[in-house]
């Protein structure tokens, strides 16, 4: 039986790669730095979001690197949660949602951040780092 991602692989969304165990470790790393700076209330809500949503990038890549896989386009990483983590769409819509919000920010001006959406990310995120830390 072919698995979600080796279908995906031949979509040509995501290609297989060996991992790499220093770029998961470092990935993993970034992710939970960042991670914890986006909790600093003393930041603004725009600099506390992209830091969650990096710090959800790099988890999520780690996660779809420990599975052999990369991508080639930021946003695929969320949506393969389902089959790298096991994660719903409770959390890879929240952190899909965020990369459109960070993509309107970064090309086109328009970067709309509510205090539900950065808790939503910073949430998605440790859901995220939780499942990596349980593999």
């Amino acid at each position: 039986m072919t698995s979600a991602l080796e279908q995906l692989a031949s979509t040509g969304a995501i290609h297989r790669e060996p991992m790499n165990e220093a770029e998961y470790q470092g990935l993993v790393a970034s992710g939970r730095a960042r991670l914890v700076d986006s909790a600093r209330e003393e930041l603004t809500k725009e600099s506390r979001f992209d830091l969650a949503y990096n710090a959800s990038h790099a988890l999520c890549l780690a996660a779809l690197r420990r599975s052999g896989y990369r991508s080639s386009q930021r946003y695929v990483v969320f949506q393969v949660l389902p089959h790298t983590l096991g994660l719903g769409p409770d959390v890879w819509r929240v952190l899909d949602k965020a990369h459109r919000v960070r993509n309107a920010g970064e090309y086109e001006g328009f970067l709309d951040i509510d205090e539900r959406l950065l808790t939503e990310v910073i949430g998605a995120a440790n859901r995220v780092l939780e499942e990596l830390e349980g593999l």
